[in-house]
């Protein structure tokens, strides 16, 4: 059996951005039986039917139908999302200057910039090709080193170990690609596409939507193998807690309430999109499936909302035992101790006393006990899925996540022990658990 800390990591390097990590939830879901709806096509759902959704390429929702109308049992959902922070290639992106071949970069979602220095990067995504009379989008991983944001010798910036970095995002960040007058990106992208499938022209590629990342694999390191140090942590490692429950629970046997997964892209810049938390991709997916069960009406929707949880999980701040100052006293929570709630007075987390409690007692049932994370009241608190989810589709919601450090970072920290306990309560979630 594939242990779960390792079965994470080839999770993460298999999805370098959310096109690929919407692919392999796919294929994970299929060898359990889950099959491939479309958004256009008429459904028609039985209790127990397995089925996925995909919408816009980089947002998924999965499902299995209860054995009851969602009208009766409603629904159990855990929300995450496939896009994590990183530097993305503009739409006319060579620069050449001073004999050096680089490409334009947009920062995407809030990156803490200077990790991406001095890293071997590469590129991945998905291109919109012409193809015969009509277009076709593809996904492309470059895979090997092509790209690095170089820093500048301490020779030439003395003042910087003590004035500390200061990168302006437009003239610091343009990564090299080559020397000289070689071919250009396009170009290079062809044949990249060419070495992957049929040969592409350059007046065929239309428009893409292409990202960096870091070459290095997802590593186990520590005196015991306790620490996970991996790119986009921040949020695939609760994007695979989510599948990996819902794979386990499916496993267990059935449910009264139908079960839901559903992984939404452009989290990282507010969630504002067709594909997004706030666009109407689980409202939509929800609504279906309760207006296709048998003996519906009208207030189907609406009475399995109010039978209905959704687990918003998202990873969260571990204690960062160089920067304790940072965090609000007696709400540290340390690596390896478990699933973090985090609770925001402000709404920027959906958590109140009753979703709280619902996940503690969750916790309580498999023995595990959670930790609390609440932001210092003089510090700006990030967001989730968790409040726009509730708004958007009226159920009570708890945000919750593993503990982990570098936080957006190319490369991220957290602990091994944290990995189970986490998909242990996800799972019991979808069992039943308390109502």
């Amino acid at each position: 059996m594939t242990d779960l800390v390792d079965d994470l990591l080839t999770y993460i390097d298999q999805s370098p951005t959310p096109y690929h990590a919407v692919i392999e939830t796919a294929g994970r879901l299929e060898a359990v039986g889950y099959s491939l709806l479309e958004e256009g096509d008429a459904w028609a759902l039985s209790p127990g039917d397995r089925r996925y959704v995909i919408r816009a390429g980089g947002s998924i929702a999965a499902f299995e139908v209860g054995s009851a109308a969602p009208a009766e049992a409603g629904f159990r959902v855990i929300g995450a999302h496939t896009d994590s922070p990183n530097l993305r290639i503009k739409p006319s992106p060579d620069v050449r200057e001073h004999g050096c071949h680089q490409l334009a970069v947009e920062p995407y979602g809030g990156v803490l910039l200077h990790t991406w220095l001095d890293r071997d990067l590469t590129i991945a995504g998905r291109v919109t090709l012409a193809i015969d009379g009509g277009t076709e989008t593809r996904l492309v991983d470059f895979e090997r080193p092509l790209l690095r944001v170089p820093n500048l010798a301490i020779h030439l910036y003395r003042e910087l170990n003590q004035e500390g970095l200061k990168l302006n995002a437009q003239r610091h960040l343009s990564p090299l690609l080559g020397l000289g007058d070689d071919a250009d990106f396009v170009e290079l992208l062809c044949a990249e596409l060419g070495r992957e499938g049929a040969m592409v022209d350059r007046d065929q590629v239309l428009a893409f939507d292409l990202m960096t990342y870091d070459t290095q694999r997802s590593v186990r390191s520590g005196a015991n193998g306790e620490f996970i140090h991996a790119p986009r942590l921040d949020n695939l490692a609760s994007s695979h807690a989510g599948i990996e429950a819902l794979i386990r629970a499916g496993a267990a046997g059935p449910s009264a309430a139908t079960r839901v997964v559903v992984l939404y892209d452009h989290e990282e810049v507010g969630s504002r999109s067709t594909q997004g938390a706030g666009g109407t991709f689980l409202a939509d997916t929800l609504e279906r499936i309760a207006i296709g069960a048998r003996g519906s009406d009208a207030e189907s929707m609406a009475r399995a909302v109010s039978r209905s949880w959704l687990i918003s999980a998202d990873m969260a701040h571990a204690i960062h035992p160089n920067y304790a100052d940072r965090h609000e006293p007696g709400h540290r929570p340390k690596l390896g101790a478990g699933p973090v709630i985090k609770t925001n007075s402000n709404q920027a987390y959906a958590t109140d006393a009753e979703s709280a409690g619902f996940f503690a007692s969750l916790c309580a049932r498999v023995g595990v006990t959670p930790q609390n994370f609440v932001t210092r009241s003089d510090l700006g608190c990030g967001s989730t899925i968790g409040p726009i989810s509730a708004a958007r589709v009226g159920i009570r919601t708890v945000d919750v996540g593993n503990p982990m450090l570098s936080m957006h970072s190319v490369r991220e920290m957290a602990a091994s022990a944290d990995v189970d306990p986490m998909v242990k309560v996800l799972a019991e979630f979808f069992r039943g658990g308390p109502s």
